[in-house]
């Protein structure tokens, strides 16, 4: 996995409005310049944001990109209780977890 890549892609999209929009026209274009594995990539095109904070990517990155996807604030916080429930811990970074509850 390549937490520091997926979040590094996020802090670029939050803060480039250009790139911003190369990567909703064609996110294949965007993501080719990350060193990300094939779970990062599904989950990024997906968009899977409850599987993003499993993997660890930190909520202030994730909130904007949830928002760039289309998430309202409700659903954003949704997918993440959703994801705890289903895939357990936050396996890495900030919010990492062993009791299975998170860190929302």
């Amino acid at each position: 996995m390549s937490l520091y890549y997926v979040q590094k892609l996020l802090y670029q999209l939050n803060r480039e409005p250009e790139l911003q929009q190369q990567y909703l026209e064609d996110p294949d274009s965007v993501l080719k310049h990350y060193r990300l594995d094939e779970e990062e990539l599904a989950t990024l095109k997906k968009p899977d944001i409850g599987m993003l904070y499993i993997m660890g990517v930190n909520g202030q990155l994730l909130m904007h990109y949830a928002a760039l996807c289309g998430y309202a604030w409700p659903d954003y916080i949704q997918a993440m209780r959703t994801a705890l429930e289903e895939h357990g811990n936050v396996r890495a970074g900030l919010y990492a977890t062993t009791d299975g509850k998170g860190a929302i």
